[in-house]
């Protein structure tokens, strides 16, 4: 059974692990990216570029996209994942304008490959525990949600917008090294928690209507429901199947130890899926 003084141990965990992921985007940020001119993805990305043209800096713009994009996370992708995120957002936006923008070298590669990376690392943090660094994120999520289209091609046609907008707005050297540290961030995210691969939970439990409403209220997923029977016991119980992105895995194992931590789950890779990814299947 989880206590209430784990999960508050959980909590502080978690809240902890995105302070550290927002300093170190925002190291990635002011100390590479920023000073060479080259473009993070996502709304960080946007916020560089309107920096070039308005009197704010980089975090205000952030914190200014993310307020809108918020309000539409808390009301279509989930209220715990948004809050997260936006708390991610915030302290990038805290330490973007607490760290000074100093350029370590003058060397644009070199900036550009090494904020990557470091961004990535921060980025990719966050998702493990259950939030994002906002914006793109949960843009991708709704739309996905709307098109049944997958995630990723929506955080690649996003990122385009970037890529092309740095070229116009900028100059096409910025634009082809902020392609080669969106690759770089690309990569890295997938090594440490790779957000497009989807699984499937097989889960085994006697609260299956609580599970469910649980479930629906964080994960925007269809969930099979199967009657089955305990080989040891006879009990009643049900086989709940649920396909998702490794991106929602966290949330799924939060509520589960929350609702049925007794629930026996079953985590399986999901190489292709035929018919409706959403809710409402």
């Amino acid at each position: 059974m989880i206590t209430k003084s784990s999960t508050l141990m959980q909590e502080v965990q978690k809240v902890g692990v995105i302070v550290v992921s927002a300093v170190i985007m925002a190291i990635g940020l002011n100390m590479f990216l920023i000073p060479a001119q080259v473009f993070a993805s996502g709304l960080t990305g946007v916020a560089q570029l309107l920096a070039q043209f308005l009197p704010l800096s980089t975090g205000i713009l952030l914190f200014i996209l993310n307020v809108p994009v918020a309000i539409l996370g808390w009301l279509k992708v989930g209220k715990l994942f948004t809050f997260y995120s936006f708390m991610h957002v915030a302290l990038t936006t805290f330490f973007l304008e607490t760290l000074p923008i100093i350029q370590l070298s003058p060397d644009i590669l070199l900036n550009g490959v090494f904020g990557g990376v470091i961004t990535a690392v921060g980025a990719a943090f966050a998702l493990k525990w259950g939030a994002s660094a906002g914006g793109l994120d949960i843009i991708a999520l709704i739309l996905a949600k709307l098109s049944d289209r997958p995630v990723g091609t929506y955080f690649f046609l996003l990122n385009a917008l970037i890529v092309l907008g740095a070229g116009f707005l900028i100059d096409w050297e910025s634009a082809l090294y902020t392609l080669v540290a969106l690759y770089v961030s690309s990569r890295v995210i997938d090594a440490i928690h790779t957000r497009h691969v989807k699984v499937t939970a097989m889960i085994v439990t006697k609260k299956p209507d609580e599970l469910r409403a649980a479930i629906h209220k964080h994960i925007t997923r269809g969930i099979t429901r199967i009657p089955a029977k305990g080989g040891f016991d006879s009990s009643d119980k049900e086989v709940m199947m649920i396909v998702i992105t490794r991106y929602e895995l966290y949330a799924l194992q939060q509520v589960l130890q929350e609702v049925d931590p007794d629930a026996f789950t079953n985590i399986l890779t999901t190489t292709s899926i035929l018919g409706v990814f959403r809710k409402d299947n």
